[in-house]
């Protein structure tokens, strides 16, 4: 599980449907944007999305916050929590369709530990995604 990240990305509407599409056989949902106008100095406008233990109850569960990538900001890797090979599967095909780009295909990655089984995707920003799931 992973509480919250911010992801930089080109294009935030793009991204905003890559990331729901990829995600959404997960449980996760968009749930609102941080508007940077109502808040202190240097925080940027967000766009939020949760998981279904997030949607919930937002003091627990995990989010993503993208916002745009300003000049000189590089890529992000995150691993996300998936519940079972089928999900991590799931995602993965979400993911390619939503034009990800394929970095290793669900599959056990027996040289971290056996039972940990991933795949791995990069959105067209270079940002790069694991959906794992352990049986550990």
């Amino acid at each position: 599980m992973i509480d919250h990240i911010y992801i930089s990305v080109s294009d935030v509407k793009k991204s905003l449907t890559f990331y729901l599409e990829a995600l959404k056989p997960l449980g996760w949902r968009e749930f609102g944007a941080y508007d940077s106008g109502t808040g202190p100095e240097g925080i940027p406008d967000l766009y939020g999305i949760g998981d279904t233990q997030y949607m919930k109850n937002p003091g627990s569960g995990s989010s993503i916050w993208l916002r745009q990538r300003q000049k000189g900001e590089t890529g992000l890797y995150v691993g996300i929590h998936a519940d079972s090979t089928k999900e991590v599967e799931a995602a993965y095909t979400a993911a390619l369709k939503a034009e990800g780009k394929d970095e290793g295909a669900p599959a056990e990655r027996t040289y971290f530990a056996r039972g940990y089984y991933a795949a791995n995707i990069a959105d067209f920003d270079g940002n790069h995604i694991e959906f794992v799931y352990k049986d550990f």
